[in-house]
């Protein structure tokens, strides 16, 4: 089960898409001594990896204090990061505090358009700095890509360039408009062109031999099992059913896109939240609306639950955008 604490609303870029609207560290962001028991009960609660994000996780004071606790507790402490504070003293110094593994943000081979997405010039050049670093230092990382129409047609691009830097993964977020994100929200990815590039980063597998991942696509699952692609995955949407976050003041969602607050830390311990929380087990049931709770790959798909959210107000609604459901719905009327 994993885990992904946005330890801070702090950020030293301006991404375009960022669900978190990040920037200025947010008031009563939870204490080192608050994030110490926290991950206590996030240990407790049975997580396995627990995942560093933001904001920017390395802009915290304590973040290699939480680091190293996190792994003496078991867990696996690993990062969602921009990469741009990586260098060598840093990345030796987070290995030496326990971290597991770094995701770092690259959604361009074009510098210029990795910038502009991020909202400030060099951004590229210090992720990739960042990655180098990394590599140098022994500390595995991945590349971490968001994908919508401007940069559709170079994600295997950017696959390549992740082989090349020695990354360990190449994971592909596809566009949910939460946040800063709703801004965009034209420049996501719509049924064919979804499915299409699902297909093509299946294909792509076959032909690397680094990881690839795409997250907030849970169609993938289908995808792989009827082009007979492998994958170490078992379902695709793990929202509130073995995933979840909890945000920089403590509020637990069920994931990062999914903003609905189940509890508060500071105000129920985390593993009870988890546990009894009415939202989770409502997402547990998998008893979804439309042609999302007919279909066939329910079990290892379970669609997007927050795109059920935002475009039909029910986060147990079909997913709005799988073209596997739209075929189903025109052969049922033919």
């Amino acid at each position: 089960m994993i885990v992904s604490w946005n330890t801070t609303n702090a950020c030293n870029l301006s991404c375009r898409h960022c669900y978190r609207d990040a920037g200025a560290r947010a008031e009563e962001e939870l204490s080192t001594g608050e994030g110490l028991g926290l991950i206590d009960e996030i240990a407790r609660a049975g997580f396995k990896i627990l995942i560093f994000s933001g904001g920017e996780p390395l802009m915290r004071e304590d973040i290699h204090t939480l680091v190293e606790h996190a792994a003496e507790r078991g867990l696996r402490p690993v990062f969602g990061t921009n990469g741009t504070l990586i260098d060598a003293r840093e990345a030796a110094r987070l290995k030496k505090s326990g971290a597991a593994a770094m995701g770092i943000s690259l959604d361009s081979v074009d510098p210029g358009k990795h910038d502009r997405f991020r909202g400030v010039t060099g951004a590229w050049r210090q992720a990739v700095d960042g990655m180098t670093a990394c590599r140098e230092a022994g500390l595995p990382f991945q590349v971490h890509t968001t994908v919508v129409d401007w940069n559709y047609d170079e994600i295997e691009k950017i696959t390549d360039f992740a082989v090349t830097a020695g990354a360990a993964a190449h994971h592909i977020f596809f566009l949910v408009p939460t946040g800063r994100g709703a801004d965009i929200e034209a420049e996501s990815l719509r049924s064919e062109r979804y499915e299409r590039l699902l297909e093509r980063i299946m294909a792509k597998q076959g032909q690397v031999n680094i990881e690839l991942k795409p997250t907030c696509a849970p169609q993938f699952m289908r995808i792989a099992r009827q082009m007979g692609v492998n994958t170490r995955f078992s379902r695709g949407c793990l929202a509130g059913m073995a995933y979840c976050i909890i945000s920089p003041v403590g509020n637990v969602q069920p994931c990062a896109y999914l903003d609905i607050s189940a509890g508060n830390v500071r105000e129920r311990p985390f593993s009870e939240i988890w546990r009894d929380n009415p939202v989770f087990n409502r997402l547990r049931t998998m008893e979804y609306g439309g042609g999302c709770g007919t279909c066939r790959y329910r079990k290892i798909c379970g669609g997007c639950r927050a795109r059920a959210m935002y475009y039909h107000g029910d986060y147990m609604a079909e997913e709005p955008w799988c073209l596997y459901r739209q075929s189903l719905s025109v052969q049922k009327h033919e």
